[in-house]
């Protein structure tokens, strides 16, 4: 099993030694997996229980104070799974695999993928708050919880943190709720022989409007799978939904390009239409490996038990 593994695009990460030692670890547990859905789930999971990465345990916070975790799987048959906006669930990766494997949908939202993630004994009511994200969170000039705030007081909240208002395509590294956590989303493309999984997770932005779902579980945006290969996207989630850039980057792969060539094509393709900053990875059918970020930092790790 081939797997190659991200652990964010943004700033410069404290302790880089420390999280490039998980990256490996999560890499090295998916390598020796038996398919690449079980690979890149189980990569993901190492990653979604440490607090360094903004997935699962230290995801972000939104609005009403409240952290909420996004996945998304597929495989190269086009089998997919989603779930998004989730208060409680650590291990988002795994719920995916549940909506791709045991509904007949696409994407489950709320609570009610949290009740599916009950019933199939993924775990719930998960304290996915740390140390730092609650320091963090105080340090705010946080808004009134809802309903003595209104919906439209959160946005007006989220208009001067989040990085822009509504209707604008700017990047989401913007406005004072940007930090050193806020993009470290987490990926991960698995390939055995000519089979593919590609899969992402995240605790999304800081100082969204509650109930907020960018690109991670959206196919096509925030992962997306072919016979050609896959690819795993990071960085600022609107701008990389605008732009469908995982897809953009399997479409290269289609037509002939290595997976270094379609990393930085897309790379290139967003900030192209954008002007935002994000990191991509991806594995194609020859076996190649291709990374490509225009932010200050993406770490990565490759594995392959072959």
């Amino acid at each position: 099993m081939q797997v190659i593994v991200h652990g964010g695009a943004g700033g410069p990460a404290d302790e880089p030694a420390d999280r490039q030692a998980l990256l490996d670890e999560a890499a090295a547990t998916g390598s020796e997996a038996d398919d690449p859905t079980t690979a890149a789930v189980a990569a993901l999971g190492v990653l979604e229980h440490d607090e360094r990465f903004n997935a699962g345990v230290g995801a972000a916070v939104q609005s009403d104070g409240i952290p909420r975790t996004d996945a998304g799987l597929m495989t190269d048959d086009r089998a997919v799974g989603a779930a998004c906006a989730m208060p409680g669930v650590r291990d988002a990766a795994e719920v995916a695999r549940l909506v791709k494997e045991e509904t007949p949908h696409v994407q489950v939202a709320g609570v009610h993928a949290v009740d599916l993630a009950a019933d199939f004994g993924v775990e719930t009511g998960v304290d996915l708050w740390t140390e730092a994200t609650r320091e963090r969170w105080d340090g705010m000039d946080v808004p009134a919880p809802e309903p003595t705030a209104s919906t439209g007081e959160h946005l007006e909240w989220v208009g001067g943190r989040f990085g822009g208002g509504a209707g604008t395509a700017v990047p989401d590294s913007g406005g004072t709720g940007d930090g050193p956590h806020d993009h470290d989303t987490v990926g991960v493309v698995a390939r055995e022989h000519d089979r593919f999984a590609a899969a992402t997770s995240t605790g999304g932005r800081w100082a969204a409007l509650a109930g907020r779902v960018g690109d991670v579980p959206q196919v096509g945006c925030g992962f997306y799978c072919s016979r050609a290969g896959g690819a795993s996207t990071t960085g600022a989630g609107e701008d990389i939904a605008r732009v469908t850039m995982a897809r953009r980057a399997v479409a290269h792969l289609e037509m002939s390009r290595d997976a270094a060539d379609a990393a930085e094509l897309a790379v290139e393709e967003l900030a192209d239409a954008t002007g935002s900053e994000a990191g991509i990875i991806v594995l194609d059918n020859a076996g190649g490996v291709g990374k490509a970020y225009n932010s200050d930092a993406m770490q990565t790790a490759v594995a392959d038990d072959a």
